[in-house]
């Protein structure tokens, strides 16, 4: 009965950290989530940026203003997307000739830049799914010991349940016949004082 306590507190313990396991598990899936989908967006948003700087779009504040918005753009590559924006007030396709030259050399360090961030984003991005992949296949072998752990300590506990009903069985088979015999006794007693 001991065992079989112990035995119970243990697949108790197991199902209480198989629970918390899986609550932590979706809270790092969410965060992986939430972030995979802002570095997606951080790298959308810079291949635009890019390909309307090189294209002279007059997409190129909003495009450049939305790599501006990333979390993950570092505060000195924001001055200089900022700088950029605050070149010109008018259109980028109405600049002059020679501003034009102006505008490809401010360009193409705003270019390098932004390929730059966009490198340092799918180095972020494939650092994050290599880290999710690695907590996903640690949570599943917790989860599979953890399982393991409980479907043995069952298993165990009913052989050991099976095993005291059985004894008990026995014992009470074993004090009937203790119980008739001792009967038996003291009817033959009784029945050799008669006859004495």
């Amino acid at each position: 009965a001991e065992e079989i306590k112990g035995l119970e507190a243990k697949v108790a313990k197991d199902t209480t950290e198989l629970e918390e396991a899986t609550a932590i598990r979706k809270k790092e899936a969410g965060d992986y989530a939430a972030e995979h989908q802002d570095l997606s967006e951080s790298i959308d948003a810079s291949e635009r940026a890019i390909s309307v700087l090189m294209t002279r779009s007059e997409d190129v504040p909003q495009s450049l203003a939305q790599v501006q918005q990333s979390r993950f753009v570092p505060a000195e590559a924001k001055a200089v997307i900022a700088s950029f924006l605050s070149f010109g007030s008018g259109s980028m396709l109405d600049l002059a000739a020679p501003e034009a030259n102006a505008y490809e050399f401010q360009s193409g360090g705003v270019v390098d830049m932004l390929e730059k961030l966009q490198d340092e984003f799918v180095a972020k991005k494939t650092d994050l799914e290599k880290e999710e992949l690695n907590s996903q296949h640690f949570f599943e072998q917790i989860m599979q010991q953890l399982t393991d752990n409980s479907e043995n300590a069952e298993h165990e506990i009913s052989k050991k349940k099976a095993a005291s009903a059985e004894t008990q069985q026995a014992k009470a088979d074993t004090e009937g016949e203790l119980a008739v015999r001792s009967e038996e006794r003291r009817v033959g007693k009784e029945c050799r004082s008669r006859w004495s």
